[in-house]
């Protein structure tokens, strides 16, 4: 553990930002080229005094924020390790919910304003989110590794499950499975995350059991699904899906499905955000 040399490494990274490349305005009178301290405290979801006490060298930040840092900062791989090593913290795994995300894909994610959009590992943790996602999909359930993906939740908690009407939970089961026996085999039998997770769903979900012993694989590239939504009702949407090389992660994006009234509804949604559509406004 080096945390001076941590603050050091942070102050170097955030000057070679420049505002634009995460989306943020730049105004006429910036004194720096790179971003501010309160500019990446903004981003990664931290107060500025606490980032600013971690760029002096005095605070040793968690494995959480250390993720948050170096997305908001858009650290290569080697880079984000190296963050990891310098705050003395163990370099997360690949597929957990704190995995390296490829700055590219983070850029895209940028880009998509108008678009909810998601980036998720193959386990279906979520890693990242816009503001329309979460206003579509709701927040990022709390928690690290495949406890917290959508996949393990879907076999656990049925109140995952009020995400789609109930007349398609059976297709959307066997989808999960089957792309999860494809991400299986992509980790191999000593990847201790997976192997695992599909233990686990293996004893506390039959429908889990029936659906894995039927060996069926298809990865999940593009699907057209009903979202309920709690105020606004049904949503058609295509989630369509792009993978990272290893296929270890990818970037999920709805757009509405044509002839439904789905580009009323996610229009409507980009204007109220997150904010409790069922909410007394007088209040």
């Amino acid at each position: 553990m080096d945390l001076v040399e941590l603050g050091g490494f942070l102050k170097s990274r955030r000057d070679r930002i420049r505002p634009r490349d995460v989306g943020l305005p730049t105004g006429p009178r910036r004194r720096v080229p790179g971003l501010r301290r309160d500019e990446v405290a903004q981003l990664a979801g931290a107060s500025v005094d606490y980032y600013i006490e971690l760029e002096r060298g005095g605070a040793q930040p968690s494995e959480q924020m250390l993720a948050a840092i170096a997305r908001a900062l858009r650290l290569s791989r080697d880079e984000r390790d190296h963050l990891y090593q310098l705050a003395g913290r163990p370099v997360p795994p690949a597929g957990g919910g704190a995995a390296h995300v490829h700055p590219g894909m983070l850029d895209l994610l940028d880009r998509l304003v108008g678009t909810p959009a998601r980036v998720i590992t193959d386990l279906h943790v979520v890693l990242v989110q816009n503001r329309l996602a979460e206003a579509l999909l709701g927040p990022a359930p709390v928690g690290v590794g495949p406890r917290a993906g959508f996949v393990y939740r879907w076999f656990t908690d049925p109140a995952a499950r009020a995400l789609y009407p109930p007349e398609d939970h059976d297709r959307h089961a066997q989808t999960f499975v089957a792309d999860l026996r494809a991400a299986m085999a992509r980790r191999g039998r000593a990847d201790e995350e997976a192997n695992g997770m599909i233990a686990e769903l293996l004893g506390r979900s039959e429908e889990f059991a029936v659906l894995w012993g039927r060996h069926d694989v298809a990865v999940r590239r593009m699907d057209t699904k009903r979202i309920v939504h709690r105020q606004l009702g049904i949503i058609d949407v295509n989630c369509l899906n792009l993978l990272t090389e290893d296929g270890s992660q990818r970037l999920l994006w709805f757009s509405p499905v044509p002839g439904t009234d789905a580009v009323e509804k996610l229009e409507l949604l980009s204007v109220l955000g997150t904010q409790d559509l069922a909410a007394d406004p007088t209040q």
